[in-house]
């Protein structure tokens, strides 16, 4: 362990808190004092003695989203709209006074979900603030800067009514792209021929088309994707070799979508077009296992929602039920 002056003025400590074999810790500071207190925090913090407990993280709630930020957020594609989300909620949770690690205990973090559905909230969007703090936890765990169980794993989330799930028959996709033109038409296209959300499908460049397959490539969950198109649809949206292909208004889109099915849930908009794509994907006959590798879900449990849509899904019901079996309707089987 050393605390070394630099030739700057700054003060460097140079640390293995668990031996030499350890990790080794080094960072800078302005003044030595600064570079001691940073010592006697890693000695207490980072010890791998079993029989010794780790004190309570007294950080702020602040302090922890600026070493998220670091270790994490700014090399994500989504880390700044994370960052803003994080910085609400943690704003929130100041209302309440928890402004410290420490403070943020699983009765805190009960009170917090109630004030946030006294204000409103649904209970979907309750879990997902606890899922965005869990993660900042968790990623401040895996990189060694937060010693404490996250406490949001003591908290069970609160069970969420299905959402309301439509998707546009024939006639209404063949009436929203005979009202649509120029890039917006081209973007409805390809969200109904791939399954892609609007972000993922405005934002593809030419060389993302290329062999009859549109590769996604910012996707949500960060993981690339190919979807193949027709090669007419191809030749009609690839008008260029490289660059951006389109800039489609979501506002105007929406607008028509709208006035062809005004009765849309609240919060889908034009993420019905992906509706559409799954269901009639598996009302013609496609693979419940493709259609998540289509989508891109992480997993089947999320692609199971458009399983009742397949031909033959629990045609059993009709086939063995009793009154089947006494003769009175249907086929014996």
């Amino acid at each position: 362990m050393s605390i070394k002056r630099l030739n700057d003025g700054r003060y460097e400590v140079d640390i293995r808190p668990q031996g030499v074999e350890g990790k080794r810790i080094r960072r800078k500071f302005s003044s030595k004092g600064e570079a001691s207190i940073f010592v006697r925090h890693i000695l207490v913090n980072y010890h791998n003695k079993d029989w010794l407990e780790k004190p309570p993280d007294r950080r702020k709630l602040t302090e922890l989203l600026a070493r998220w930020w670091v270790f994490h957020g700014k090399s994500h594609h989504h880390g700044e709209v994370e960052r803003q989300r994080l910085t609400s909620i943690i704003a929130n949770l100041a209302e309440m006074g928890i402004k410290r690690a420490d403070q943020l205990t699983r009765k805190a973090i009960m009170n917090y979900r109630v004030m946030m559905l006294d204000r409103g909230l649904k209970p979907s969007s309750v879990n997902r603030q606890c899922a965005i703090m869990s993660g900042m936890l968790t990623k401040l765990i895996n990189a060694e800067e937060y010693q404490n169980p996250n406490p949001f794993h003591e908290v069970k989330a609160f069970k969420e009514a299905e959402t309301d799930m439509t998707f546009l028959s024939a006639d209404e996709m063949e009436s929203l792209l005979s009202r649509l033109g120029g890039d917006d038409l081209k973007a409805v296209m390809l969200c109904l021929a791939t399954g892609g959300r609007w972000n993922e499908v405005a934002s593809l460049k030419g060389e993302h088309v290329i062999g009859g397959k549109v590769i996604f490539m910012k996707t949500k969950n960060g993981k690339r994707r190919a979807v193949p198109i027709d090669t007419a649809l191809e030749a009609e949206v690839k008008t260029r070799a490289t660059g951006r292909l389109f800039y489609p208004s979501y506002m105007n889109a929406r607008a028509v979508l709208k006035e062809i099915k005004p009765d849309l849930p609240n919060g889908q908009a034009l993420h019905v077009l992906r509706h559409t794509f799954a269901t009639h994907f598996m009302m013609n006959g496609g693979n419940i296992i493709t259609l998540q590798r289509i989508l891109g879900h992480a997993t089947i449990q999320q692609t199971m929602v458009y399983a009742h849509f397949a031909p033959e899904f629990l045609q059993d019901a009709v086939r063995f039920n009793p009154l089947t079996g006494a003769g009175r309707y249907g086929k014996k089987p």
